[in-house]
C-alpha cells in the first residue's frame, strides 16, 4: 500500500484485507408485482379487450375527479360543461366532457391480419421506427364499453397514444367527430414517504457503517456477443465495480456502491434474421431433431455468467431481462432462468441471509419494482419507452417516461403494438403507488429529470444509456438521490 506521500517505496507494502473498509449492506426488498402465474395457472385463452376495460374501470374515477376539479365551473359561450357517462351519449352542439380509452388509428402500425395475409414473407419485416403517417392521416378515437368516438383537435393526437385513459372536453360536430377543447388525465398517484411504504415497513433498516454513503449503479445494454471485443470492456467494468481500477479516489467511490442493477439486453441478439437465400439453403438441409451445435452458441451466456460470478462476491446484483435476452418476448418478461448461470446461481438468495436484504444475485422481471434504501424504485428494460416514442414526434425518452407516470400506466401501448400477457383480473402495468425513482434502460443517451405531482410527489427519472455503445454507468446516491455519470473506456493516444 502506498504511503500518504504517494511513494510506493515508503510505508507498509501490504495491508491485512480484513482491515479494509467493506461495502455497505444494501437495504433491499423486491416486490413481485410483475410475476406471472406458474404452470397450469398461466392461461392465454382470454381476450385482450378485457385489459382495456379493466384499465378504464380502475382509472375512471381518478380521471373523473381530476376533470371535475378542472371543468366544473368551465363555461363557453354562456354554456356550462356537463359530464356525459358514455362516449356515445354526447350530443351535437352541447358542451360536455367524457372519459374513455384512447385508440390511435395509424396506417403504419403493425397489423397481425396484414402479416397473416402476406404469405410471401419468409422472415418478418423489420420493426418500424415510427407509426406516425407523414401525410397526417392518423385518427384518434376515444372508446368505452358503449363504442368509439372520433376525436379531433390541433394538438390532441400528438399528445396521446393507444391505451391511455383521459377525459376530453368539447362538442360534437356535424360529421360526428368530437372537437376537443381541453384534455386531462389522472396524474401521479399517492407516494409513500421514505421507509413508510406498506411493503417496506417490515423490512429491516440497514444503517451505513461509519457514515459512508450508499450508491446504486445502473447499467444496461451490455450486449455481450461472445467475441473477443467484449473482453476489454467487461474487464474494465469489472475492475471499476470491484474497486480495483485506478487509484485510491476511485476505489473509495467504488466502496460506496451497495448494489448493481443491470437493466436489460445483457446479451446481444443471437439469431439475426436470415436473408431469403440463407433461409432457403437452411430449409433444404437435413433436419436435425437432436442437439445441433451449429445453431447454438453458448459463449455469450457463459461470459455473462463469468462476469457476474466475479462481481457477486463484492456487490449484490439485480438483473432485468431485455428484448435481446433469452426470456419470454411478451411483457412482463420473467426472470432469466437460473440454468443460464451455473457459476452465479449459488449467490441466488443464500439461505443464511434475509429475503429483505438479499445481498446476492436476484434475477427479476421486466418491468420491476422494489424498495432500495427505503425508496420505491420502478424500472424497465426500455421496450415500453421505445414503443411509445413510435406514436409521437419530437418527444424525448424522459418526456415519454413522465407521460406514462402521469397517465398511471407504464405500458399503455400493450397489447396494441407491444406484446404482453392477457391479464384479466388485474393489470400490473397500472401505477397504483408513485415511485421515488423511475429508470428505463437501453436508451440512446443519458438523461435525468425530477418531476413533481399535484400532491407534492417527487420522482427522479433516469434514462440509462446502452453501455456497449457509450461505456457509461449511472450512479444514484441513495441519500440525496443525486445522479452522476461515469464513463469507462480506453483513451486513444494523443486524444
Amino acid at each position: 500500500m502506498a504511503s500518504t506521500e504517494g511513494n510506493l517505496l515508503r510505508g507498509e507494502p501490504f495491508q491485512d484485507p480484513t482491515t479494509s473498509s467493506p461495502r455497505n449492506a444494501s437495504a433491499y426488498k423486491p416486490l413481485h408485482t410483475f410475476e406471472l402465474p406458474k404452470g397450469a395457472e398461466k392461461h392465454y385463452q382470454q381476450q385482450f379487450a378485457d385489459m382495456y376495460f379493466l384499465r378504464l374501470a380502475q382509472l375512471k374515477n381518478a380521471v373523473k375527479q381530476k376533470a371535475a376539479e378542472a371543468w366544473d365551473d368551465f363555461e363557453l359561450g354562456g354554456e356550462k360543461a356537463r359530464y356525459v357517462e358514455r362516449v356515445l351519449d354526447v350530443r351535437q352542439g352541447e358542451l360536455c366532457w367524457v372519459v374513455g380509452t384512447v385508440y390511435m388509428e395509424m396506417g403504419l402500425k403493425p397489423n397481425v391480419l396484414d402479416d397473416i395475409s402476406k404469405e410471401h414473407w419468409i422472415a418478418a419485416p423489420p420493426p418500424r421506427e415510427t407509426y406516425v403517417n407523414p401525410s397526417g392521416q392518423d385518427d384518434m378515437m376515444l372508446e368505452d364499453e358503449s363504442g368509439r368516438l372520433r376525436v379531433t383537435g390541433e394538438t390532441v393526437s400528438a399528445q396521446y397514444v393507444t391505451g391511455c385513459i383521459l377525459a376530453a372536453l368539447g362538442t360534437e360536430q356535424a360529421d360526428g367527430s368530437f372537437q376537443v377543447v381541453a384534455t386531462t388525465y389522472a396524474d401521479l398517484p399517492q407516494q409513500p414517504e421514505r421507509w413508510k411504504g406498506e411493503e417496506i415497513k417490515k423490512a429491516p433498516k440497514v444503517d451505513s457503517k461509519g457514515g459512508k454513503a450508499k450508491k446504486v449503479a445502473i447499467i444496461s445494454g451490455l450486449g455481450i456477443s461472445g467475441t473477443e471485443d467484449d473482453d476489454l470492456t467487461l474487464d474494465l467494468l469489472l475492475e471499476y465495480l470491484t474497486g480495483e481500477a485506478s487509484g485510491p479516489p476511485d476505489q473509495a467511490e467504488a466502496i460506496q456502491l451497495s448494489r448493481l442493477v443491470i437493466a436489460g439486453n445483457s446479451l446481444s441478439h443471437a439469431s439475426p434474421i436470415l436473408s431469403r437465400e440463407d433461409f432457403a439453403a437452411k430449409k433444404s438441409q437435413r433436419k436435425n431433431y437432436g442437439y445441433d451445435a451449429s445453431s447454438y452458441n453458448s459463449t455469450p451466456a457463459e461470459k455473462l455468467d463469468t462476469f457476474l460470478s466475479q462481481i457477486l462476491p463484492t456487490i449484490p446484483v439485480t438483473l432485468l431481462p431485455g428484448d435481446s435476452d433469452p426470456a419470454n418476448v411478451a411483457l412482463p418478461q420473467q426472470p432469466l432462468h437460473p440454468a443460464l448461470f451455473p457459476q452465479s446461481r449459488p449467490f441466488v438468495n443464500p439461505p443464511s441471509q434475509s429475503k429483505d436484504t438479499l445481498e446476492g444475485f436476484d434475477p427479476v422481471t421486466n418491468p420491476w419494482e422494489g424498495y432500495i434504501e427505503g425508496w420505491r424504485v420502478l424500472g424497465t428494460g426500455g421496450q415500453t419507452v421505445e414503443d411509445l416514442l413510435r406514436y409521437v414526434e419530437d418527444v424525448e425518452p424522459l418526456e415519454a417516461m413522465e407521460m406514462m407516470l402521469r397517465w398511471r400506466c407504464i405500458a399503455p401501448t400493450a397489447p396494441d403494438t407491444l406484446s404482453c400477457y392477457p391479464f384479466q383480473d388485474d393489470d400490473p402495468f397500472l401505477l397504483k403507488v408513485c415511485p421515488h425513482v423511475y429508470f428505463s434502460g437501453n436508451m440512446d443517451k443519458f438523461g435525468k429529470r425530477v418531476i413533481e405531482g399535484p400532491g407534492g410527489q417527487k420522482v427522479l427519472l433516469v434514462a440509462v444509456p446502452k453501455f456497449k455503445e457509450t461505456g457509461q454507468i449511472v450512479l444514484v446516491d441513495m441519500e440525496s438521490l443525486e445522479v452522476e455519470l461515469v464513463e469507462i473506456g480506453v483513451v486513444a493516444p494523443g486524444s
